[in-house]
């Protein structure tokens, strides 16, 4: 009965990595579906076991755990995270004076893909029927920045000046240019791109860029160029089981099955004994199911509630700001959806 109890609880709290595939992947906790197990959901249960672990924090990255939680909610803010926390960028591009090689359809979508630097909860939304004119910009709604550079000879420089003297035109070329009282309101805000020195084309002698941007507030779900995060993903948290003592060279070869760090050699009575240090650096490679001797001396496994978050922020905003704005929007979702269900006009 207690091993029966083992497996079951096994099927639930754990995936499985096998020689020839994963088991117990899908979710199984749902109430009736097991004898003896009480799985309805309740709010003090998932207050107690749900918490958010910070493991690294830096101005671009953040790792964290978020262990207590279905796949669904964590793909959800996984989701959320690439297409609905919104951002400022480049909308509408322009050109009044071209004469570099690049063309105008190339140069605007390369200056679409920039990330500007620009809290996007100090504006609105533009509103959807607003024609793309340059007049209609509004202060609390756009950002103007403007490119105007040319590229002269050099008196300095003998030779072919064709081929010794060009302009690259970076992105710290482009400048921030004000709209109505956004000077005094942003005063402490360096409003442009975040990273100045991306190459965005090249000038020859006699060429030259004029060109105004428009920025607007939107989400990933309409462009990319929208996303705030370079990536966002999540992993199960990997579990390793040592099933019986490895000894030796055995345990020599077990450690180099794994990403380093994951096995540790300790000294026992003077043999090298394998001990199991930190699961969480594996990469889950399964390389030691390969080996005859050792395939059943070791049980991989994942945990099924526990997600291993790591989110790379493009520079618009720092990731723990990322993480709780994305935070917020589920919420909000959660909160219209109840609205619906409390609607009187729902059929």
């Amino acid at each position: 009965m207690a091993a029966t109890m083992k497996n079951v609880e096994e099927i639930r709290s754990r995936v499985i990595l096998g020689e020839f595939g994963v088991k117990n992947v899908h979710t199984s906790d749902f109430p009736g579906n097991y004898p003896g197990y009480d799985d309805t959901w309740d709010m003090q249960k998932f207050q107690k076991n749900f918490r958010i672990d910070v493991v690294h924090l830096d101005e671009s990255s953040m790792e964290f755990d978020m262990v207590g939680i279905d796949a669904a909610i964590a793909n959800a803010f996984r989701r959320i995270l690439l297409a609905e926390v919104p951002t400022m960028a480049i909308e509408k591009v322009f050109i009044y004076n071209n004469t570099s090689i690049v063309q105008d359809e190339v140069l605007a979508h390369r200056l679409g893909l920039i990330p500007i630097r620009a809290d996007p909860r100090l504006f609105e939304y533009r509103n959807a029927g607003e024609e793309a004119a340059e007049e209609e910009a509004s202060e609390i709604d756009t950002i103007q920045l403007q490119l105007k550079i040319k590229c002269s000879r050099n008196p300095r420089i003998t030779g072919d000046v064709l081929h010794i003297y060009a302009r690259n035109i970076i992105l710290g070329d482009i400048k921030w240019v004000p709209i109505g009282n956004q000077a005094d309101v942003f005063a402490d805000s360096s409003i442009g791109p975040v990273h100045d020195d991306i190459l965005i084309a090249q000038l020859r002698p006699g060429q030259e860029l004029d060109i105004v941007m428009h920025c607007v507030k939107g989400i990933g779900k309409d462009h990319a160029k929208f996303s705030p995060v370079a990536t966002a993903s999540y992993r199960l948290l990997p579990e390793i089981t040592l099933l019986e003592q490895v000894e030796g060279e055995k345990a020599e070869r077990l450690k180099r099955c794994f990403s380093r760090g994951v096995i540790d050699l300790e000294d026992v009575n003077g043999k090298k004994v394998a001990k199991v240090v930190n699961s969480r650096l594996d990469t889950c490679s399964r390389e030691v199911l390969r080996h005859d001797d050792l395939k059943n001396v070791v049980k991989l496994g994942r945990v099924r509630d526990h997600f291993i978050f790591t989110v790379e922020s493009t520079g618009i905003l720092p990731p723990d700001v990322l993480v709780t704005e994305a935070i917020k929007v589920l919420m909000a979702k959660c909160q219209r959806f109840l609205n619906e269900l409390d609607s009187t006009d729902m059929k």
